[in-house]
């Protein structure tokens, strides 16, 4: 029923930047609260930020707090990560997810929440 497609990931040097883009088709948004989530090689895949379609009430995990912004844009139906001071630890394949939005706050942060994901997309921050 939804398809969600990420782009714009990249290799970026320590203390660069980069957006990340999350394209969604097949529905709307307007009810369901879109986030990002990152895996690194042996780890857990883990929360980074989240947006909710109406009202664009935002939240980030204290990792990336102050680096990256997380947004929206209704018209195309597209979520953004703008990745600010990149670090080499930020190096991961990026994760588009979307849950209704009725959804609790508590289970927000864990992956097993969502239903419909991204392919993922590649970034690499070299020291």
């Amino acid at each position: 029923q939804v398809q969600l497609v990420e782009s714009g990931g990249g290799l970026a040097q320590a203390g660069g930047s980069l957006t990340l883009s999350c394209a969604a088709s097949g529905r709307t948004f307007s009810r369901y609260v879109m986030s990002w989530f990152r895996q690194a090689p042996g780890k857990e895949r883990e929360f980074v930020a989240a947006i909710t379609w109406i009202g664009g009430k935002t939240s980030y995990a204290n990792s990336v707090k102050g680096r990256f912004t997380i947004s929206r844009d209704s018209a195309k139906n597209t979520v953004y990560l703008q990745m600010n001071s990149l670090k080499p630890e930020d190096t991961a394949v990026y994760y588009c997810a979307a849950v209704a939005a009725a959804a609790p706050d508590y289970a927000l942060g864990h992956s097993v929440t969502y239903g419909y994901w991204g392919q993922g997309t590649q970034v690499t921050v070299s020291s």
